[in-house]
């Protein structure tokens, strides 16, 4: 097994948008091109903000882009991997015992300040124009002092102290060095009161638990990371390999996320946008190909990923860019794989295509779906009957002289057709134009008006092959009715 582990840990607080899932495919991507383990855990310790189904869309949202995890839960109600649980909410117990372990070698403490203590400091802090953080009141407090606490009804927490010493070092992947100052730290607590972990000392257990070797997150994390250095090396775990990957913004240029503007996954999968196309796209938002291409299958993705392309400057969500990738991906799918993902997405009741002639239909308007739901905005040509407003530009369409004599021709011909495959009807409409003298935009678009009551749209031989034999004799002969 490759030693390349990485995780994508979200908490279920809301259903995944393009930011967060942008972090699980770059995870997913490099775990594929090192042969390695792509772990899922489920960060859920925060419970006043946890939603319920949160999780079990997250776990679809995975598994529509393809992404299901190595390790960790799954939709389909599985949890393979050796290193759970993977839901930090059934971890308790491994962080009870390494903050134990760091109140017995002397660099936790239990703090018995209460919250509004800590921001009356705060605010002092503060107001004498100092960076606050912990002052330090609990660090060497006697044992009568901790009694005097307890004896007042108050359950401590347990805070990390932050050794005196050089800067703290990180080596980032994206960002290179970063050195922060211990004083601009502070103690930072571990256990809160009822027992729960904080953020930062969840994730380095669990991270060093796991055995993850690289850490890829969203910038925003790297201020936690100077914390977490401290823990991993306090605790003696060996660090991981940082990577901060730049911010996603919205087009406004604020930070997209679910608070701001940030459309959950789960629309663009309800939609039927491309999975290939989503991952496409969120890949390419902070990393770019060494071939400078856009459109990239999975199997490319997976070959160039790279941290080393990755840049450092914030990126812009261009829902119009994604769109565009999602068509080029449905374009290139084969015919039997573009008809199971579009049928679902036929609103039968509204446009009864014959199914014989789907694949007829599938063919003349694939180039225009960006999304397998588009399918429906395309298919009232190829459907039989007219609306009002489609009648009325039929007629006044064929009051041009020498429009119904086409319309006629192509009737007298069509009814001599004996089969009805594209090269058949191709030549009866060859054969229309000539019984009735024209050709070019004179034969076609009388034609059209009396099929489809428009001049434009698609092939017209894929209009008629849909319609089938039958539909197509009974719109010409309404079209030529007398009224």
């Amino acid at each position: 097994m490759s030693s390349f582990r990485v995780r994508f840990a979200p908490s279920p607080t809301g259903s995944l948008h393009v930011g967060n899932a942008r972090i699980a495919v770059l995870n997913w991507l490099l775990a594929r091109h090192h042969g390695g383990t792509f772990v899922l855990r489920i960060e859920d310790t925060d419970v006043d903000r946890n939603l319920e189904d949160s999780e079990s869309g997250i776990l679809q949202d995975l598994a529509w882009l393809g992404m299901d995890p190595d390790e960790g839960p799954r939709a389909d109600g599985s949890t393979p991997g050796a290193y759970g649980p993977y839901r930090q909410s059934e971890r308790l117990p491994h962080y009870r015992a390494q903050a134990e372990r760091l109140l017995a070698e002397g660099k936790a403490f239990h703090c018995y300040c209460t919250p509004d203590e800590l921001q009356e400091r705060r605010e002092q802090a503060m107001a004498r124009g100092e960076k606050p953080h912990y002052d330090g009141t609990c660090l060497h407090l006697t044992s009568q002092q901790k009694a005097a606490f307890q004896r007042e009804g108050r359950t401590p927490t347990i805070r990390f102290h932050v050794p005196e010493g050089e800067p703290v070092e990180i080596q980032d992947a994206v960002r290179g060095t970063v050195r922060v100052d211990r004083d601009d730290i502070g103690d930072f607590i571990l256990l809160r009161s009822d027992g729960l972990p904080t953020y930062n000392f969840a994730v380095v257990v669990d991270d060093a638990a796991m055995a993850i070797s690289h850490v890829i997150r969203g910038a925003g994390h790297l201020s936690n990371t100077p914390r977490q250095a401290l823990l991993f090396d306090a605790l003696r775990f060996q660090r991981p390999a940082f990577a901060h990957v730049p911010t996603v913004l919205g087009p406004d240029r604020q930070k997209l996320s679910k608070r701001h503007g940030a459309r959950p996954l789960s629309a663009y999968r309800s939609e039927g946008y491309h999975p290939d196309a989503v991952v496409n796209y969120l890949s390419l938002l902070s990393w770019s190909s060494p071939s400078g291409d856009e459109v990239l299958d999975r199997e490319r993705l997976v070959r160039e990923i790279s941290l080393d392309r990755i840049g450092t400057a914030d990126v812009v969500f261009d829902p119009d860019k994604l769109r565009w990738l999602s068509a080029k991906h449905i374009d290139a799918m084969g015919p039997d794989a573009l008809m199971a993902a579009v049928r679902p997405y036929i609103d039968r009741g509204r446009y009864p295509v014959r199914e014989e002639g789907l694949p007829t239909i599938l063919q003349a308007v694939r180039s225009h779906l960006a999304a397998f739901s588009d399918i429906d905005g395309l298919l009232a040509p190829f459907v039989p009957g007219l609306d009002a407003d489609a009648r009325a530009r039929r007629d006044a369409g064929l009051a041009v002289p020498g429009a119904r004599d086409v319309v006629e021709a192509a009737r007298h011909t069509f009814a001599a057709t004996d089969t009805w495959d594209e090269s058949a009807v191709q030549a009866a409409i060859r054969q229309a134009g000539t019984d009735a003298g024209v050709k070019g935009k004179a034969l076609y678009i009388p034609l059209r008006l009396a099929l489809t009551g428009d001049e434009h749209g698609p092939p017209l031989a894929a209009i008629m092959q849909a319609l089938g034999p039958t539909a197509t004799q009974a719109m010409l002969d309404d079209a030529l009715a007398e009224r």
